[in-house]
């Protein structure tokens, strides 16, 4: 029972909640986070969108197994290595499923339905898109906007358009540095652990890394220097945190390009000291500018 469980909590994935957290910048970006009942509809729908992304992944485990199988990691996933039945998954997604859902539609219909909206588009992924270069990591950095308009409707937050532009760019950047990974793969072993591996090679991922990571450096900076965010946030030095986000950004890419490790965002947040710390002085930069 309790090994069963155990590989349970791996096939859902509670790791993967940290890209979760897009739903609090609203929040945190309108100056508000310190709403408390703001940050309770936040919090709960983070709960929310975590659970039913859970379900997620239990689909996509379900119809990968036999390319998770050819993964030198994946095929260590509860489902691929056998250790969980696949009579379990189905069942399970279904729980996970209508208890995220439940659970939104208690805050709001049109987080709800914008909920409603990264399901289908994570079904259309798992069943197709997955399949087709540069609409596979778009797909994937569209499910972190969404992310932001959840925020948005459960906390009455209107988004910025820079947030939603640095929001997707990061996103993409972050994507790109995955199928990197599975090229780095390909390239070594001759084994294709994803059939969308064929569209892509290292000379166009590291160019289009480098663009997105460009672009959202200098998102950001108009961002901080934008006349709008200075009035709303009352600060004309937002854009020293910028030096953070350029450490970030070029700390990731080392990962990528010299450690050639950039399989899993997730993981190198987790894992990663100077990472870590890129976000924490952040963090407390920017909080410090416009909460104090």
């Amino acid at each position: 029972m309790g090994t069963t469980l155990y590989n349970i909590i791996i096939l859902i994935r509670p790791h993967q909640y940290i890209k979760n957290i897009f739903i609090f910048l609203p929040l945190f970006f309108s100056g508000q986070a310190t709403n408390l009942d703001l940050f309770l509809n936040a919090l709960l729908s983070f709960l929310s969108f975590s659970i039913t992304a859970s379900s997620i992944y239990i689909l996509n485990d379900y119809i990968d197994i036999n390319e998770d199988r050819k993964h030198p990691d994946k095929k260590n996933r509860p489902l691929a290595s056998g250790l969980l039945s696949k009579k379990i998954a189905i069942p399970l997604m279904s729980v996970f499923f209508i208890i995220g859902f439940s659970l939104m539609a208690t805050l709001s219909l049109q987080a709800t339905l914008f909920l409603g909206l990264y399901v289908i588009l994570n079904i259309f992924y798992t069943f197709h898109i997955k399949c087709i270069a540069i609409l596979d990591v778009t797909t994937i950095a569209i499910g972190f906007v969404i992310r932001l308009f959840v925020g948005s409707s459960v906390t009455g937050i209107s988004l910025s358009m820079w947030i939603v532009i640095m929001t997707f760019l990061l996103a993409l950047f972050l994507a790109l540095a995955k199928r990197r990974d599975d090229v780095l793969i390909f390239l070594d072993t001759d084994n294709k652990v994803r059939k969308v591996i064929d569209g892509y090679n290292l000379q166009f991922i590291d160019g289009s890394m480098l663009i997105m990571a460009s672009v959202i450096i200098v998102s950001y900076i108009n961002y901080t220097i934008s006349p709008e965010v200075v009035e709303r946030l009352h600060s004309e030095y937002l854009y020293l945190t910028a030096l953070f986000v350029i450490l970030g950004i070029m700390r990731y890419l080392q990962i990528a390009f010299v450690e050639k490790n950039s399989a899993s965002p997730t993981k190198v947040v987790f894992k990663d000291r100077f990472t870590q710390i890129s976000i924490l002085t952040w963090i407390l930069s920017f909080t410090w500018i416009i909460y104090l």
